[in-house]
């Protein structure tokens, strides 16, 4: 039987590993790391880093990369992903039952959080043929980690949401398809493939915005949007280019967000 522990990381600052995250690491027998090509090194390489760092001479846990299937870029977005999940699922259950074959307790390391616009946890659903009957999927637990979210406001010091108002959690491709949420006074948005927030008529917008948040190579710029819209959508590219790859996330407001909104 395997036994799957899911282990938020953080966002790239080893500092933001919980102890019970540590703990799992060490008591794992498997700890896979996955290979999203050189533009992406970076990701790979913390992983190493705190596997360096954290596993004691204790620990018998056995370190394996693995590359990660790449996602066909095609208009079917959804069903490019459920092939994408599929694949992964397939490269989850061959390194598993390589590395293990009779059994164990198996570690992956998900950036921030698995709770929040990552998919680990559909994809465990897919592992059919390693839970304790043969066919069901391995016991799964999960170490809540930081998101790249409680980094973002962390770093510009503010809260998430306006005083007593709720704050809605979107992507980019929902932002610019349908717009401000209705009812909400701040928005956070992710898995932005640049400059989603152009969608949206500026005047009265306030940003946050932060990129490679947790890294030493973290960027963060606020302001009204109106103003440092088009420097944000700069820089982005640059750091894009400068790096190969990018991870950035944003909260919008119409409000003050440390104050409570004008009735």
């Amino acid at each position: 039987m395997i036994q799957l522990a899911l282990i938020g990381v953080g966002t790239g600052n080893p500092d933001h590993v919980t102890l019970a995250g540590v703990r799992a690491l060490r008591e794992a027998d498997l700890i896979l790391l996955p290979r999203k090509g050189k533009a992406k090194s970076d990701l790979v390489d913390l992983r190493r880093l705190l596997c360096r760092n954290l596993l004691d001479e204790a620990a018998q846990s056995r370190v394996v990369e693995f590359d990660l299937p790449h996602r066909e870029r095609r208009d079917d977005y959804l069903g490019a992903v459920d092939d994408w999940h599929a694949a992964i699922a397939e490269v989850w259950r061959e390194q598993m039952t390589r590395h293990l074959p009779r059994g164990g307790r198996v570690a992956m390391m998900i950036w921030g959080d698995p709770s929040l616009y990552d998919s680990s946890l559909r994809i465990t659903g897919r592992l059919k043929g390693l839970g304790q009957d043969g066919e069901a999927s391995p016991a799964v637990s999960v170490v809540p980690g930081i998101t790249s979210l409680q980094v973002l406001t962390a770093e510009h010091r503010i809260p998430l949401n306006v005083l007593a108002e709720p704050v809605q959690i979107t992507t980019g491709r929902r932002l610019r398809e349908r717009g401000w949420p209705d009812d909400a006074a701040s928005v956070a948005v992710m898995l932005d493939s640049g400059g989603a927030f152009q969608a949206l008529a500026p005047e009265g917008l306030h940003i946050w915005w932060g990129a490679y948040l947790g890294m030493d190579k973290q960027c963060l710029i606020e302001g009204p949007l109106a103003e440092v819209g088009p420097a944000i959508v700069e820089r982005r590219a640059e750091l894009r280019e400068r790096h190969g790859w990018i991870m950035d996330v944003y909260l919008l407001a119409r409000t003050p967000l440390l104050s409570r909104p004008v009735e």
